[in-house]
């Protein structure tokens, strides 16, 4: 029996259609591994729709995320074991699998960040100190809480990035495109992997809501924070530079612009996760699942074809 089948089979019988929509989202997630070697030399700063500030943004989400998703893999890998459905444990180690190889290969990004006089030294300090000091030492139900949460955050920006491809084509830099579009494929392929394991063994309503807070303010409100250093730190005359002070405004509608900011447009997507019957397959993104593996991953026109190694499955156990 082949494991396609054989996962279709137990999702049949142990998700009802209210709870599991295969149309929607497909259980078998597979983890890809991925080689990217990075150059500082080539890196763009002006990577997102040619804006510093709003580059700067993302580029101090890839070191902060490093974090957020150890979190998150050891909270899933912790919580895995209490689970007793064999899918959902299935699915709990491609989301382990997926998360470890986004945390490494971001890192070897910040490494090269890092050659281009970004702070990357002084963020990792500074998330290893809200971590450490902070997330890490929550007690497991809360952690397991937050995890769900950050996994909303991402799913939100992922199905925003997905609908607006035209903003990774504005650069040249390849690899930075490529390690953004296959981290935000794959964080849409498992999000909501996090949030079924909250519910099968919480599904408490206060406790979910007590992890969206803290989630929303580091991605919305710390992360912004810490990119405001990055132009400065990397390019001190962007002080007294008119050129970058006219951009700012831009900058700042790119990512909270009510209109099409990332944030800004998706603030309904964001709070829907306070709705009592709030799912993450209530936001279909089965289109842009089957059009980006199309785009992605062809095996001669694929946009990551250069840079993929290899993929497995993690064998379900029944």
């Amino acid at each position: 029996m082949s494991i396609l089948h054989r996962i279709k089979t137990s999702v049949a019988k142990r998700w009802p259609i209210s709870e599991f929509d295969a149309t929607q989202q497909s259980p078998i997630i597979p983890i890809r591994h991925m080689k990217f070697d990075f150059e500082a030399e080539k890196i763009d700063h002006h990577f997102f729709l040619n804006a510093e500030l709003a580059s700067a943004y993302f580029a101090s989400l890839s070191i902060f995320l490093t974090y957020g998703e150890d979190l998150v893999i050891d909270t899933a890998r912790y919580h895995r074991d209490l689970l007793t459905d064999p899918v959902l444990q299935q699915r709990v180690t491609s989301l382990i699998g997926q998360e470890a190889l986004h945390s490494k290969l971001h890192e070897e990004l910040n490494d090269a960040f890092r050659n281009t006089d970004l702070p990357v030294t002084l963020f990792r300090h500074a998330a290893e100190f809200v971590f450490g000091y902070g997330f890490n030492r929550l007690p497991q139900p809360m952690k397991l809480s937050l995890m769900a949460g950050i996994e909303h955050f991402t799913a939100v920006l992922a199905q925003y990035m997905m609908n607006h491809e035209e903003i990774f084509f504005e650069s040249s830099d390849e690899k930075q495109r490529a390690i953004w579009m296959w981290h935000m494929l794959e964080e849409s392929e498992h999000k909501d992997i996090a949030y079924d394991v909250f519910q099968s063994l919480s599904n408490q309503y206060l406790l979910r809501i007590a992890g969206f807070f803290p989630a929303l303010i580091t991605i919305l409100v710390l992360i912004s924070a810490a990119s405001l250093v990055v132009p400065f730190y990397r390019k001190p005359s962007n002080l007294i530079s008119m050129q970058y002070w006219k951009d700012v405004p831009r900058s700042f509608k790119l990512i909270f612009g009510l209109q099409d900011g990332v944030y800004g447009s998706t603030w309904a997507h964001i709070f829907d996760y306070l709705r009592p019957s709030f799912h993450p397959n209530d936001h279909d993104t089965s289109d842009f699942l089957s059009y980006y593996k199309e785009r992605l991953l062809h095996p001669e026109t694929g946009v990551l074809t250069p840079y993929f190694v290899k993929e497995f499955t993690p064998r379900l156990k029944v």
